[in-house]
């Protein structure tokens, strides 16, 4: 490392240099030694942000330290507490130079709508059609009645709607513009809800014809099957079989085996309850699944089972039949009950309680309520509502909320107390299979027609849901039954299995013929269809289970599968990403002030340049393609990408509005790896290059209202001289001149006008790296440099390109057309993948396959030179860098990266913050960046500890022993660099 450079000390990692002082002390010798070449440009950015302070469009320095001092901001690699001095930066922000920190079309009602369109058409009225810039913010400000707008932010409106750069908009592009953004912005509140699965489901064919009754799940996850024979399977989250037993025992050929109806888990006693067809409630141990013991003697075939556990050693076991009674056993102080019950005599080997004896015990109270005139469907205890819910196939009592026992008036409660009081008083109770009927004050009910075959309760959002044989899934308000507040239509075939998830706001629908929907509860929308045809599942469903903790769906058919969700990885608490997917590519449009960046998903987010707030979200759709590049045009109102698929599209990125799409005629289109915006005299064009080796050049033509459009013919130089390997960058030299380079190291520059190669460059291959097989020669970044300070050229052209081991090299263009120099541009010989230069066309910004960014005063280049060393060099990212591009106006620098992150820095490689992250910055305020704290993935990053002798010497055992000889062992590893 140079000496001279001060090292953070507070750093875990060497190369994380702090820079400041180093430009500062620049700055300082600029100012005293004004011909200096060497430090002045470096020397003058310094000066200049310093000059910023003074003219008011920074906070001086006394108001900084007070507000870092009143906030108790901590300036280590810690996340700082910023968000209340934000809110005061925000007051004093320039609002010209947040165009778009109001979005006025996000506050316009159908009143003002109104009235926009009548102003509209009375200004057309009058021959002046359409309206101007001028026009437009009279218009705006009158009809919206909006104060605290500003002109700026009212021309930035226009420019948004304005994206051809015509001056004048009708009111179809005015609500156009509008319909497009709200219809944006709810695809991207649907796409942030969207859910997906694994596909297809995991399938486990062990049912052999007989189905499965139910699917329960234990607290450790563990998912339990009963089926009808009464073969129980315990079963992992990813179905791997765990254990499996017969409960029932073998019973004479003669004579009629026993069957399960249902069973449900007593999850905080460590049971399985098991209804059966001989009117038997069974419980077994959970671990072991031996017999414990059994309620006998029950009066009907209970059909459905439910446990609930209703807190202090308390629970209640239910069960529907086919007399349509929901009968409940309430039970106190339930291990006690239960271990008396154990010891009982047994018959077929299981310990037996006749129900007319077990309701004898204090502990023990029986009710039967008499609900439905059909088959009880499914019924439910939920203590959250301290209520019975039941189901049938009949209209008139489709579903029914009531109390669990009856209700007495405050007289008849004192009667049983003075009973239960009285010395000696025995209770006597009396077993009545007799059904009670509810008052009507006492229940609910819902008539739905076809009746209920599944439904669910939801405490959070007050919601009940219902689904039957009409195929349709009613939303109800749980505390009034007159009529449904929501009915979500789809479903092809009767539902049989509802579920609500009360974290995620979504229902999960099952029907008969194996599809699969989830719905968003709050939008009332489908997000997922998963059809037989998806998710492989073959015969009659016969159960099934959504586990919120496992965010996956069990059902039982012929086999038994689990469709699982794709769950996005659970980021660390301190990491900040900009996108859910790797970063493409990124831009700054000066129009607006705002960063674009595109991802691996094909979103575009548009975010404010000036606060790092995300502004707009557009794409993700399953019809767009990856975005592998991007540009602007020369406005900076419309956004150009090129897709994986070949395709290029013209966006008015304000509002997801797609205005083009360019394309070729083949049938397989390659991949587009770059895109760029000619200007050739009074003529634009965009063209792209890529995997099928030929330069596209389209037209633009804003007024062709034709959606798609073909290239322009192929040069024929192209066609018969042209590259040889796929074509990765491209970059033009205003007036004439174009350059591409290639996979195979190729260089060839054109003259557009002409369409002929003009000259053509071959990377040059390293001393010593000449037989090396499968060396990367390729060219991924190519740039132009004219500065007249070029002593080394001829002309004040230069073309710079990517070489092989994290060289630069550098040709002369206009001027012999050979090749000057190169030099070693990153420091671990890591491939040169971006590059960026000034407006001054003076420091080269690079940026490598690591994620390190190193500035270059080319303006110090000596061919001869053997050490050409960054002036000062950072690590951006810990992925590849996909976008580098600097902002002369506020001397900052924009990176994008693979790891999912677009970030902002100072010229001097000073952290600014992450598009994304919670707090705010303002550009001009350096207190609000996070220097001096770097990126929390930089810095835990291994390639980033320090570069010390001791951590590259190789320690042995005798070292550890003899820790004295250490010194000599450090002496000559130095000695051998």
């Amino acid at each position: 490392m140079p000496m001279g450079k001060n090292i953070r000390s507070t750093s875990a990692s060497g190369r994380l240099q702090t820079v400041t002082s180093i430009l500062a002390e620049l700055g300082r010798k600029e100012k005293g030694t004004p011909n200096s070449s060497g430090s002045g440009v470096l020397g003058k950015m310094v000066t200049r942000r310093a000059d910023d302070s003074e003219d008011g469009r920074g906070h001086p320095e006394w108001l900084t330290r007070e507000q870092l001092k009143q906030n108790k901001r901590r300036h280590s690699f810690t996340l700082g507490e910023k968000a209340e001095i934000m809110r005061k930066h925000h007051r004093s922000i320039d609002p010209a130079r947040g165009v778009c920190s109001l979005e006025i079309d996000e506050t316009i009602s159908l009143d003002n709508l109104l009235k926009l369109e009548q102003a509209f058409q009375e200004f057309e009225a009058g021959g002046l059609r359409p309206i101007d810039a001028k026009n437009f913010g009279r218009i705006v400000t009158t009809c919206l009645g909006l104060p605290k707008t500003s002109n700026a932010q009212i021309q930035g409106l226009f420019k948004k709607i304005d994206y051809s750069g015509r001056g004048r908009i009708s009111w179809g592009d005015f609500c156009t513009h509008v319909l497009q953004s709200y219809k944006e912005r709810q695809e991207t509140i649907r796409c942030s809800k969207r859910v997906s699965f694994t596909l297809p489901a995991t399938v486990r064919t062990s049912c052999h014809g007989i189905p499965i009754v139910n699917i329960g799940s234990t607290r450790d996850d563990t998912i339990v099957t009963v089926r009808e024979d009464g073969l129980v399977c315990c079963w992992s989250p990813e179905l791997k079989p765990m254990q499996t037993r017969h409960l029932f025992t073998e019973v004479p050929a003669n004579t009629k085996s026993k069957w399960a109806s249902d069973f449900t888990v007593m999850t905080e006693y460590n049971k399985l309850v098991v209804a059966t067809g001989d009117r038997e409630i069974q419980l077994y141990e959970l671990s072991t699944l031996e017999p414990y013991c059994q309620i006998s003697a029950l009066d009907t075939v209970p059909l459905t089972v439910d446990y609930s556990h209703m807190g202090a050693d308390k629970c209640c076991i239910l069960y529907g039949d086919t007399e349509g009674c929901v009968t409940i056993i309430i039970i106190s102080s339930v291990a006690d009950t239960l271990r008396v019950w154990n010891k009982l005599p047994k018959v077929e080997d299981v310990p037996n309680i006749v129900m007319d004896n077990a309701v004898l015990s204090p502990d023990v109270t029986f009710v039967r309520w008499k609900v439905h005139q059909d088959w009880v469907t499914q019924v439910r205890y939920f203590q959250s509502f301290q209520a019975v819910v039941s189901s049938s196939n009949e209209e008139s009592s489709s579903l029914v909320i009531g109390c669990a026992l009856p209700l007495t008036d405050a007289e008849q409660q004192l009667i049983e107390i003075r009973e239960a009081c009285y010395e000696g008083k025995i209770k006597k109770v009396q077993l009545s299979w007799t059904p009670q009927q509810r008052a009507s004050c006492d229940q609910r009910v819902f008539s739905i027609y076809k009746g209920v075959k599944a439904f669910d309760l939801c405490q959070k959002h007050s919601l009940l849901v219902t689904g039957g044989m009409d195929r349709l899934i009613r939303m109800w308000n749980p505390h009034f039954s007159g009529k449904a507040t929501g009915v979500l239509k789809g479903h092809s075939a009767p539902i049989v299995y509802l579920k609500v998830s009360s974290e995620d706001g979504q229902i999960f629908s099952v029907s008969t013929d194996n599809t699969v929907k989830v719905w968003d509860i709050q939008d009332q929308c489908c997000l997922i269809i998963v059809d037989q045809k998806a998710n492989r599942i073959h015969g009659d469903i016969s159960a099934c289970l959504y586990s919120p903790a496992l965010r996956s769906l069990y059902i039982a058919a012929d086999c038994i599968a689990v469709l699982s969700q794709k769950i996005r990885p659970q980021l660390h608490s301190r990491l900040t990403v900009s996108h859910n997917e790797p970063v493409t590519c990124c831009g700054y449009s000066r129009e607006f002030r705002q960063v674009v960046s595109c991802s691996e998903g094909s979103v575009v987010k548009v975010w404010d340049f000036d606060t790092a707030r995300q502004v707009f979200e557009f794409g993700g759709t399953n019809g767009l393609s990856a975005f592998t590049c991007m540009t602007f045009d020369p406005k900076g109102r419309r956004l150009i990408t090129g897709g994986r698929n070949g395709c290029l599209k013209i966006w008015n990125f304000n509002n997801g509005q797609c205005l083009k799409t360019l394309k070729k005629d083949a049938a397989v289109c390659n991949e587009v790896c770059d895109c760029v915006f000619l200007q050739v005299h009074s003529n634009h064009y965009v063209m792209s290059v890529g995997r099928d080796r030929r330069i596209d050049i389209y037209p633009d033509l804003p007024e062709d209202h034709h959606h798609v459009q073909k290239p322009q013919p192929s040069w024929q130089d192209d066609l018969k001289n042209g590259h040889k390997g796929d074509i990765l960058c491209a970059v033009q030299c205003p007036p004439s001149l174009l350059a591409t380079s290639s996979y195979d190291g190729e260089v060839i520059v054109w003259n557009m006008v002409s369409g002929r190669i003009k000259c053509r460059f071959v990377s040059p291959v390293l001393t010593g790296q000449k037989n090396a097989e499968g060396w990367d020669i390729s060219v991924p970044s190519i740039i132009f440099l004219k500065n007249s300070k070029l002593h080394q050229f001829s002309s004040a052209t230069a073309l710079l390109s990517s070489g092989a081991s994290g060289c630069i090299n550098l040709w002369s263009v206009l001027g012999g057309q050979k090749f000057v120099g190169s030099f070693k541009a990153s420091r671990f010989q890591q491939k040169i993948i971006k590059m960026a230069k000034t407006d001054g066309e003076t420091l080269l910004y690079a940026a490598d396959r690591i994620g390190y960014v190193y500035l270059y005063n080319m303006e110090k280049f000596v061919a001869t030179q053997e050490d050409f060393g960054a002036e000062i060099f950072w690590r951006a990212h810990t992925g590849r860098i996909t976008g580098l591009q600097i902002v002369d106006s506020d001397q900052v620098v924009l990176t994008s990266s693979t790891d999912h992150t677009v970030r902002l820095w100072s010229a001097l490689g000073e952290f600014i913050g992450t598009f994304g992250q919670s707090e705010s910055w303002s550009i001009h305020i350096p207190s609000s960046w996070e220097h001096p704290a770097v990126p929390y993935q930089v810095l835990v990053d291994p390639l980033s500890m320090p570069d010390h002798d001791i951590l590259n010497t190789r320690t042995d055992l005798s070292d550890a022993i003899n820790p004295d000889n250490g010194d000599a062992h450090i002496t000559k590893a130095r000695d051998s660099q």
